[in-house]
């Protein structure tokens, strides 16, 4: 009985080598420049500033501004490495229409910030966990 376990095992090690030495095993390239569908995008950095205004102690909601770049990288899910534009609203923390927040016009208050962040995500299951993220006031 021994013997027909290690012959199987063999077996098996054999067809995994051929098929990788056929080249059915997708290489992760690494990142690459492609741009987001809507969809991703959207739900991406909405869960991003969602993230920021829980951790920041500014009084305002900060919005996204501008979507600088964005690479992607395909593992397990999907892996974005983002750099965004963020400013200062005219909503406080704790207002209920952040979506609708105009970007602060009073130049006393004004503030923006260029943020680079490393967020993985299953999109199809809804899935969002920012690794990491890093801004610099402009």
């Amino acid at each position: 009985m021994g013997g027909v376990c290690w012959r199987n095992l063999l077996l098996l090690l054999a067809a995994l080598v051929l098929v990788a030495k056929l080249g059915h095993f997708q290489r992760w390239g690494g990142f690459q420049k492609k741009s987001m569908s809507k969809k991703n995008m959207n739900s991406t950095l909405k869960f991003f500033i969602e993230n920021y205004n829980n951790v920041s102690n500014d009084t305002y909601l900060f919005r996204v501004d501008k979507l600088l770049q964005s690479h992607m990288q395909l593992t397990t899910g999907v892996e974005y490495l983002v750099t965004v534009k963020i400013s200062r609203t005219k909503c406080k923390r704790n207002s209920t229409k952040s979506r609708s927040c105009a970007i602060q016009s009073n130049k006393n208050l004004k503030k923006s910030f260029t943020c680079d962040f490393l967020m993985y995500t299953v999109p199809w299951m809804n899935y969002y966990q920012l690794w990491n993220n890093s801004c610099v006031e402009v």
